[in-house]
């Protein structure tokens, strides 16, 4: 399907590995520019080599707001605009809510959500200007409901309310604002990986017990939703945050 994103121009936070690399190629297959940004040069150089050199990628610490201002200036700078941002940055620490650390809920804030507050406010005014384009955020099916850690299930939760708000005052202006809540998704430098080469057995078991459609999800197959919401073809999806789990989460909304 020609979705229509021939030149448009993505900028994708946290976009050298993963879920963020995923989305970067499959925007790349369909002709638009792509920008990425991310904290590791190793990581970006890496992506930058796997993707035909064909991204603009920028080092930058996205938990700090002076750094995310200069990665918006970089990419008008290099395309002129910005068409389609997408909210992907995001990790989780701490443990119990009685054992983490105030400033863990902090920097995990800061991380997940006010990256994308931030970027969102930032690149907003682009696409207002041309009655167009699209905010996509990255959140996770345990911002809607228990499960992992409590300072990355809160931020996630905030991202999805945060989402259907922007959404309802961005689209007056024809800007929709959408997000992709991910379940467990397998990717060589995710956390699930390394989970499964410690305890196969383990995860295995888990896999069989909490995933319906029997298997971890792909990163393709989460960038493949992101870049049907940023295209055109789903014109009239406003607010939403679609889960992408195979049936993982337990919530029925």
């Amino acid at each position: 399907m020609d979705l229509q994103l021939k030149n448009k121009v993505v900028l994708i936070s946290g976009g050298s590995k993963g879920i963020g690399y995923a989305i970067a190629s499959s925007f790349l297959q369909e002709g638009a520019k792509v920008a990425i940004a991310a904290r590791g040069k190793e990581a970006l150089d890496e992506a930058t080599e796997n993707l035909g050199g064909q991204v603009m990628a920028i080092q930058a610490d996205l938990t700090n707001e002076k750094e995310r201002e200069q990665v918006v200036e970089r990419v008008i700078e290099t395309f002129g605009t910005i068409d389609i941002l997408v909210n992907n940055v995001g990790g989780s620490n701490g443990s119990t809510t009685a054992e983490t650390d105030l400033d863990l809920f902090y920097e995990a804030f800061e991380l997940n959500y006010f990256s994308a507050v931030h970027f969102s406010k930032l690149v907003l005014p682009y696409l207002q200007e041309k009655r167009s384009g699209s905010i996509i955020n990255i959140s996770s099916i345990f911002g809607r409901e228990s499960g992992g850690k409590v300072t990355y299930n809160s931020a996630k939760a905030a991202m999805i309310s945060f989402t259907k708000s922007l959404a309802d005052e961005a689209i007056k202006d024809g800007v929709r604002v959408n997000g992709v809540a991910p379940g467990s998704i397998l990717h060589p430098s995710g956390n699930w990986q390394r989970r499964l080469n410690e305890n196969p057995e383990k995860i295995n078991q888990f896999v069989k017990d909490e995933i319906p459609a029997g298997r971890f999800g792909t990163a393709e197959e989460v960038a493949n939703v992101v870049t049907f919401l940023a295209s055109d073809k789903a014109s009239w999806v406003v607010g939403a945050t679609l889960n992408v789990d195979g049936g993982q989460s337990r919530s029925n909304f």
